[in-house]
């Protein structure tokens, strides 16, 4: 216990603080000190205050049940939706399995349509599209019709595929950039093809759809956009072996 007597020298005081006037009676009320809870000190607003938040609740019974139900509903529907959406998308991996198997072993008919043994790509995106599962199918199905010469089916799997992952994302907008130009759609491929470089732009990938949109603008007549995409990859990815390429053809264009 410290030694040193409270004194007008003490921190207290010279922090301005007066110090209260204690009874020698422990069980008298301490005089000039402030309730901490007015409620606590006089029953009598304590027990007005209940009845108040009696008269609240009796008089407002049907919104606070109807609030109540609401909180219950949406979180026992949150819960549900939860549950049947992991059951589906379950469901969607065990059916897309066989058509995996035939889209990796190149039986793209087989694995579009199925095998007679089991649903193909185009099933489990139309039976399970809101699943991670049936997302993916789009972007399989989209490549396997894009193998057979398939360009607007393609086009529109791909399209219904969406990804959180950057690089696969943006490998879909430059399939859809090939199927656009082989649908003589040069202008929306070069677009598309842009968007790729654009999505998430790395030295690995874009300058490689750099490329293929100064081709594509090439292709449209647009001679300016194809010199500034061969820019680009000169000048952002200096390093990348499409850079020798767009060099070359930069200098034909500019002749």
């Amino acid at each position: 216990m410290s030694k040193i007597p409270y004194s007008g020298k003490s921190q207290q005081a010279r922090q301005g603080q007066v110090p209260q006037n204690v009874p020698a009676d422990p069980l008298a009320p301490a005089e000039n000190l402030p309730a901490e809870n007015p409620l606590m000190e006089d029953p009598d607003a304590l027990a007005a205050r209940l009845a108040d938040s009696e008269d609240f609740v009796r008089n407002n019974r049907n919104v606070l049940l109807g609030i109540l139900a609401a909180v219950v509903l949406a979180v026992v529907g949150g819960f549900g939706y939860y549950t049947w959406s992991t059951q589906q998308n379950q469901k969607a991996q065990a059916t897309m399995f066989r058509a995996v198997n035939n889209w990796e072993a190149d039986s793209l008919n087989k694995a579009i349509k199925g095998d007679g043994k089991a649903p193909g790509l185009t099933t489990v995106a139309n039976e399970y599209g809101s699943t991670k599962a049936g997302n993916l199918a789009n972007f399989y199905a989209g490549v396997a019709s894009l193998k057979q010469g398939k360009y607007k089916e393609a086009l529109d799997f791909l399209e219904d595929f969406s990804s959180n992952d950057y690089l696969v994302q943006s490998r879909a907008y430059s399939l859809m950039g090939d199927a656009q130009l082989e649908l003589n759609k040069p202008k929306e491929a070069a677009d598309l093809y842009a968007k790729a470089a654009d999505h998430n732009a790395n030295e690995y990938f874009s300058p490689g759809y750099l490329l293929k949109e100064a081709t594509a603008r090439e292709l449209a007549s647009d001679s300016e956009g194809a010199l500034k995409a061969y820019d680009r990859i000169i000048s952002e990815y200096p390093t990348a072996q499409e850079v020798g390429e767009a060099r070359q053809y930069k200098a034909k264009l500019e002749k």
